[in-house]
């Protein structure tokens, strides 16, 4: 029987050659497109990143607003990373660079089911007073399932590797990843985390991380979609805590709370401004 190595066996070092090729490729067919940029159909998540009010939030921001910048609250990664920093590191699997993390890759073939969220982080430079996209920048995300686990930890789901993934800022400093709502476990507030590298390259390392923070879903939102099946938990969860009294968010929150729209039949969209 033959020993070799499948490519999704090789790790993320083996898919950085192929991700720079596409990278060149979408930046050379972008040339001529230049005049078109301020039509483009990513538009709309940009216009629905910048309506909310919390500071440096807005990579659109007046001078006035620009001023005001700063760096996105650093936050613990919690027990659960996969980023080599506790126990496993997912970070070095081929595959992980990937927009829908809705499923695991690789080896393992589990799905996570629930309501359908799709998450836009914006990367923007602190130091420019948030004026400047961070391109070519990397962000890893991730965050629990339905039932408050975490693949590669919690038991009954260690072998699967769901609602984690890596991407690749663009011109705009946009990533955005196709995921589930995450449930409300005890102790804590309903939050994505996510930590921000200098490039794919540095994502290979968990001691080249730029920034570590964590996203907060807004209340509404999040009791309507609790009210849902397979959330069941989640709503008494959600009836013991706040953001005021949430170990993380306790010391304030405005720039992590996430712009969150759309309905639980359509799916939500949830948009950060993350500047670093």
């Amino acid at each position: 029987m033959s020993e070799e190595l499948h490519d999704h066996d090789r790790g993320l070092s083996f898919d950085l050659p192929t991700l720079q090729r596409r990278k060149m490729i979408r930046l050379l067919a972008g040339v001529g497109l230049v005049p078109l940029v301020g039509c483009s159909s990513d538009d709309s998540d940009s216009s629905a990143s910048s309506s909310t009010s919390s500071a440096g939030s807005s990579s659109s921001a007046d001078s006035s607003g620009s001023a005001e910048c700063e760096t996105i609250p650093g936050e613990t990664a919690g027990p659960y990373p996969g980023d080599g920093s506790n126990g496993v590191n997912v970070l070095k699997e081929s595959g992980v660079v990937r927009k829908d993390i809705t499923s695991s890759f690789g080896t393992a073939s589990g799905k996570a089911e629930g309501v359908p969220l799709t998450v836009t982080l914006t990367v923007v430079d602190a130091a420019s007073g948030c004026d400047t996209p961070k391109e070519g920048a990397a962000v890893y995300l991730w965050h629990c399932d339905r039932d408050g686990n975490y693949s590669l930890y919690s038991e009954g789901v260690t072998e699967e590797n769901y609602l984690r993934g890596v991407q690749e800022t663009d011109a705009k400093g946009q990533v955005t990843f196709t995921s589930i709502f995450p449930a409300c476990y005890t102790g804590r507030w309903p939050h994505i985390h996510f930590e921000v590298y200098g490039s794919l390259e540095d994502a290979t390392n968990a001691t080249s991380i730029t920034a570590t923070s964590q996203l907060a879903l807004p209340k509404d939102v999040c009791d309507t979609v609790y009210a849902t099946d397979g959330y069941d938990r989640s709503v008494q969860n959600m009836g013991q805590l706040s953001l005021e009294t949430d170990n993380i968010f306790s010391d304030g929150y405005d720039q992590q709370l996430a712009t969150t729209k759309g309905s639980v039949e359509k799916g939500y969209t949830a948009t950060l401004t993350v500047p670093v």
